[in-house]
């Protein structure tokens, strides 16, 4: 079986599957991040080298304060345990995100914590995308590299798709294959530069539902996908 390089992942739908539940969509979060955990470690042992998911973005400040309140507190209460596993499975943790601010200090000091701490492992990286808009990744690459063109560092000649992406918030390989559970079919921002030929599958489970069947499902498909980045597969054509 081909296994992608980088799988992302939309971790939608904790909210809808609480209420289906009877649960409250707090419940449905706690269980999406326990979800996460289990999910990550079986990714990382299937082979995949890069992992991202979508935590939360910039948009998801606009949700009440409850909620917004009960999220950074499940940060700052599981994270610190869950990045200790992550070292044990000598998975490295980066995050990506437009800036800091609003998100709490005490998330901002976690994040550099998991960083510090993973920054030499070397089995996968796991890119937690955090206060993360895609559009403003792009944006932000754009003035960092004009910055470095005002100052002699860098020729406007020199630019290409290999140099963009090195001014990204994290330096990473495209994306082979996207997973958004819950059934929506958009990205809603989600690193749209390193998504540009990755393969989409749109499963209708809720994310604190989905198992490691339902990522070798999603192998299985991407596995039956005929990739072709503009090109032809001459193995397939009967011109």
């Amino acid at each position: 079986m081909n296994i992608p390089n980088h799988v992302g992942f939309i971790l939608d739908g904790n909210g809808r599957w609480a209420q289906a539940q009877g649960l409250t969509r707090s419940e449905g979060h706690q269980a999406g991040f326990e979800s996460l955990r289990k999910l990550s470690k079986y990714i990382f042992d299937k082979g995949v080298k890069v992992l991202s998911v979508y935590a939360f973005s910039t948009e998801n400040f606009k949700r009440s304060k409850q909620e917004v309140d009960f999220l950074m507190n499940l940060f700052v209460k599981k994270f610190q345990e869950y990045g200790k596993d992550l070292n044990k499975e000598n998975v490295k943790v980066v995050f990506s995100g437009i800036r800091k601010a609003p998100l709490p200090m005490e998330v901002i000091k976690i994040i550099g914590e998991v960083e510090a701490l993973t920054i030499n492992n070397t089995k996968g990286t796991l890119n937690i995308c955090i206060n993360y808009d895609g559009q403003w990744e792009i944006v932000d690459a754009t003035k960092k590299i004009i910055a470095d063109i005002s100052e002699g560092k860098l020729k406007q000649e020199d630019i290409n798709k290999e140099l963009f992406n090195r001014y990204l918030y994290q330096e990473l390989p495209p994306i082979d294959l996207l997973i958004r559970t819950s059934g929506e079919n958009r990205l809603s921002g989600f690193m749209l530069w390193q998504a540009s030929y990755a393969e989409f599958y749109f499963p209708s489970i809720h994310f604190p539902a989905f198992t490691e069947k339902d990522f070798d499902e999603a192998l299985a498909i991407y596995n039956n996908r005929d990739r072709r980045f503009g090109g032809i597969n001459e193995k397939k054509t009967n011109c």
